[in-house]
């Protein structure tokens, strides 16, 4: 059993890969935008892709390890 040391660690580490950083990024400024009501029709078409390819590679992760995983 992992200790929750060791599961923060490895939370962060996957928090700081790229995929991460960019739909992090990406979230905030969507949230700027939207306090302003600036947000663009070109903006929110790029905002939703990466959104569902983040989510979508992370649904085909966890599909990937089997029942029971993670």
């Amino acid at each position: 059993m992992k200790t929750m040391k060791e599961v923060l660690a490895n939370r962060l580490s996957r928090l700081l890969c790229v995929k991460s950083l960019v739909t992090l990024t990406l979230t905030v400024v969507f949230a700027a935008l939207a306090l302003r009501g600036e947000v663009g029709q070109d903006f929110m078409t790029v905002y939703t892709v990466i959104i569902a390819f983040y989510f979508g590679t992370q649904l085909e992760r966890t599909a990937q390890k089997g029942p029971g995983a993670g």
